[in-house]
């Protein structure tokens, strides 16, 4: 009994080790954080503009593109694009093929955002009008 009160005094009088985090631990993960959701900030309107692209030439698909000359093909999708506020792409930047399974559009292109400085992303994207 005696050695039981030594050791729990003995215990008492020693400092407890710490557990958690430190403020640098804590400054570097907020750093993290802030980086990310500054990366996310900067990309999502191009990925939403993105789905205004496929949308748009998902609802060009509908018409009958094979009976469309070129220019009306380009012209339908200026339209369109206007009123989705599309701005990345223009009826000029279209690929249009005709085959004998009909005609279907294409578009690729890159949007680069900076992030910091002279760091930026570069974002490649690609939509159909058969949605393939």
């Amino acid at each position: 009994m005696i050695n039981t009160l030594t050791k729990m005094k003995s215990a008492k009088n020693q400092p407890k080790s710490q557990q958690g985090a430190t403020l640098l631990g804590m400054l570097i993960v907020g750093v993290f954080v802030v980086f990310i959701a500054l990366i996310v900030m900067k990309v999502t309107p191009a990925y939403i503009e993105f789905m205004s692209v496929k949308k748009v030439l998902k609802a060009m698909n509908q018409e009958s593109l094979s009976t469309m000359t070129s220019k009306e093909i380009k012209d339908s999708f200026n339209k369109r694009a206007s009123t989705s506020y599309v701005e990345v792409v223009r009826g000029s930047d279209l690929v249009i093929e005709k085959g004998a399974s009909g005609t279907v559009v294409t578009v690729n292109y890159e949007v680069v955002k900076p992030i910091i400085g002279n760091v930026s992303v570069l974002i490649d994207f690609s939509a159909r009008s058969d949605g393939k």
